[in-house]
């Protein structure tokens, strides 16, 4: 399971043109699930990232966490997160999980990142064609492999 982190003055997801979800001062997590993933993969990237101090203190030192801020996550879906580059121009999604059960995962950590004590979860629509907009605060942008976090 693999995660994009962007800490964020506000971030939105908009499907037909509708906002379907949207948040103040927080992180937008974007995640991609792949084959083989399991809960466990789930669980170690939900505790790291809720935990996480990367948010300023009153000496603008990276020191706080989400959940010392009081922020809020706005968790979307992305397949192409698992993207094989290697070979060619066009890119290939075979290490991503099957829809069912990337879904079932996908879910499965935005529930454990409210077990971790995130007040404020949301999300964007799993499978869908989603226009996110965001302000980068920092900016700050951090990519975390559970599979890493799990040595």
């Amino acid at each position: 399971m693999k995660a994009v982190l962007q800490r964020v003055k506000n971030a939105s997801v908009t499907v037909e043109g509708q906002t379907i979800s949207e948040i103040g001062q927080g992180l937008l997590v974007l995640l991609g699930v792949a084959d083989g993933d399991t809960e466990r993969d789930a669980d170690v990237l939900a505790a790291k990232i809720a935990n996480l101090r990367i948010f300023s203190d009153a000496d603008d030192k990276m020191n706080l966490s989400l959940l010392t801020v009081g922020g809020e996550m706005l968790v979307v879906s992305q397949f192409t997160l698992c993207a094989n580059c290697v070979k060619g121009r066009r890119p290939d999604f075979f290490a991503a999980a099957k829809p069912d059960e990337a879904e079932r995962l996908y879910l499965y950590f935005c529930e454990r990142i409210k077990s971790e004590g995130v007040a404020s979860v949301k999300t964007g629509e799993f499978g869908a064609d989603m226009q996110v907009e965001l302000l980068n605060d920092g900016p700050v942008t951090i990519i975390i492999d559970s599979g890493e976090l799990k040595k």
